[in-house]
């Protein structure tokens, strides 16, 4: 057998093994209780006494989450804590809810409205019917009895619609919603309502990949994997029903081997959100594991807990579990993922580097919240943080690890809010089938219409590293590979022949003349083809705008290399800069 495929078995089984304490508890709660209370005056300060809202600039519903933590401030007796029952605090609660009152219409929906200006139609937004709910179970009893009346009433008319309506189908949308329909069944006494939730939370675990991922398309979203772990660990906090709790596990598996060593997500086999470099704060849902529990530590620990969000601590203190730590895996070595007999992705840790490759693949899909699978490998080093790679977009061709045809051929225009997502003629920058290669160096095999494309990554020693790429040649299609580099807004970038460029504002190319063989950047040096070519930016289409338009720091650095039959196969070396 092969001793990479023999590792990833190890690795495997190693993960699955139920697994004791390492010597030590996550225990948090006292903690958390102290860092809530100083974190009151805080929210307080951007609280409008008149209008009862929170935050500035133009009102949206979800400026009322902050109710959540005060509420869980004033509902928690704990030493230190002098927001406990506090009348004038209870006064801002119960006050906080008149916008939402106010701006709702006849379903209990509000105008989906963000900071930008523009509105995506009605909603029963879940996040915000959510804290609505859990605010409302915390204070009810202390509340005017004419504001306890229309909050009633108000949480019932939307939980009646958010039942009937908003439970179709299994998303993380929907499972968001069937937890907080389970706690307005329990707060207004609606058991048919905590019977549907359940339910439904029981089908969310279902679905669940093997993996421990759910996927929205093809694969795994990892960021909104955590909607999903946060929904059934909510429910399974208030009602032990042991089908969720599977599902949890896997999660925290899943999450523990897709996680930088800076505590970032691992954007390689995401489908739906490029790379962030905030760290991943977890949620109750990873309390319930061994596990879990030690991705919080480490996660904690990355972001430090002085910045744990309050909304966060608000869940872990009402639903959240201590308990025991996993012990700590491997410090090296290689995990592959595997879904029945295919190895669909594959993490690498050599040293200080760290490396992704994924082998899930799709169509093209014509939503514009699933992107194309396009970039397929990531680039970490201890050092310098992610390096290359950064996830996927759509209507940029720039994004992929391979192009054969005219990119021309597909791009967006400025302002489009509906646009087309498939190419305009013979263009394949999504691979249709991928293969993880074993062996030394690994690699993917890439078939990109009538081209097989090849990426290995061969780590030399602790500061170097070669990215080959290479074609079969074996069409008329242009073929090139792209490696999109992690900007540095107004970073310094240095060639050989002493051109000078900063990823700033303003766009740019270097030619292969300009470039002369290397250059550094962002504590890097990159030694090229004599044919690269270097491009700024890279812009994604960032779904979340509804034209669609993305700022520079959203973009990428893309080097770009032309391969042909005279040159099919080139190598790139990276040399972190000491």
């Amino acid at each position: 057998m092969n001793p990479l495929r023999l590792l990833a078995i190890v690795l495997v089984s190693l993960l699955l093994m139920p697994s004791p304490a390492r010597g030590g508890d996550l225990q948090y709660k006292e903690r958390l209780l102290d860092l809530l209370a100083t974190r009151v005056p805080g929210i307080l300060a951007s609280f409008d006494a008149q209008t009862g809202r929170f935050g500035s600039g133009i009102w949206t519903c979800q400026d009322q989450h902050p109710m959540y933590p005060l509420a869980v401030a004033y509902a928690t007796p704990g030493k230190g804590n002098r927001y406990y029952q506090d009348p004038k605090l209870l006064e801002v609660i119960v006050k906080s809810g008149e916008p939402l009152l106010e701006n709702m219409d006849a379903r209990g929906q509000w105008v989906f409205a963000k900071k930008d200006g523009s509105t995506w139609g009605n909603i029963w937004m879940p996040w915000t019917y959510s804290r609505w709910i859990r605010t409302f179970a915390l204070i009810r009893d202390r509340m005017p009895p004419e504001s306890r009346a229309a909050w009633t009433d108000a949480l019932a008319l939307g939980y009646s619609g958010i039942g009937k309506h908003e439970l179709g189908h299994i998303h993380n949308i929907p499972a968001h919603h069937a937890m907080g329909l389970y706690i307005a069944g329990r707060t207004l006494d609606r058991s048919e309502w905590c019977t549907q939730a359940a339910d439904f939370l029981a089908k969310v675990a279902a679905s669940q990949s093997p993996g421990g991922y759910w996927s929205e398309g093809e694969g795994p979203v990892v960021v909104y994997n955590f909607v999903y772990v946060d929904a059934l660990g909510t429910f399974y906090a208030l009602s032990r029903d042991e089908r969720v709790l599977p599902a949890l596990e896997r999660a925290a598996a899943f999450h523990r081997r897709f996680t930088y060593p800076n505590g970032s997500n691992i954007e390689t086999i995401d489908q739906r959100n490029p790379y962030h470099e905030t760290v991943a704060q977890g949620n109750v849902g990873f309390t319930f594991t061994p596990a879990g529990r030690s991705y919080l530590e480490n996660q904690w620990t990355q972001s430090g807990w002085e910045r744990l969000d309050p909304d966060l601590i608000a869940s872990l203190l009402l639903y959240g579990a201590e308990g025991p730590l996993e012990p700590a895996g491997q410090s090296e070595g290689t995990f592959v993922l595997k879904e029945g007999d295919a190895d669909r992705a594959a993490t690498i840790r050599r040293g200080p580097w760290f490396l992704c490759l994924s082998a899930y693949t799709a169509p093209v899909s014509t939503s514009r919240w699933i992107q194309d699978r396009q970039n397929m490998a990531s680039i970490y080093h201890d050092r310098v943080g992610l390096i290359a790679g950064g996830g996927n977009t759509k209507l940029q061709p720039a994004w992929s690890s391979f192009t054969v045809g005219d990119t021309a051929l597909l791009a967006h225009a400025a302002g489009d809010a509906n646009p087309t997502f498939t190419p305009k003629g013979p263009l394949f920058h999504v691979p249709q089938a991928a293969e993880l290669l074993d062996g030394d160096p690994p690699g993917l095999k890439l078939t990109c219409g009538p081209e097989i494309c090849f990426i290995r990554l061969r780590v030399r020693d602790r500061e170097t590293l070669e990215y080959e790429v290479e074609t079969t040649a074996a069409g008329e299609l242009p073929v090139v590979a792209h490696l999109t580099l992690l900007p540095e807004l107004d970073a310094p970038l240095q060639t050989a022949a002493g051109s000078s460029r900063a990823t700033g504002a303003e766009s740019w190319a270097l030619s292969p003349d300009q470039i002369a063989g290397y250059f550094t950047y962002r504590g890097c040096r990159w030694e090229l083809p004599a044919e690269a070519s270097l491009h700024w930016p890279a812009l994604p289409h960032n779904p979340y705008r509804i034209d669609g338009r993305a700022e520079p720091a959203e973009g990428r650095l893309e080097i770009r290399i032309p391969l042909n039959p005279a040159n099919p196969r080139q190598t790139l070396t990276l040399r972190i800069v000491p």
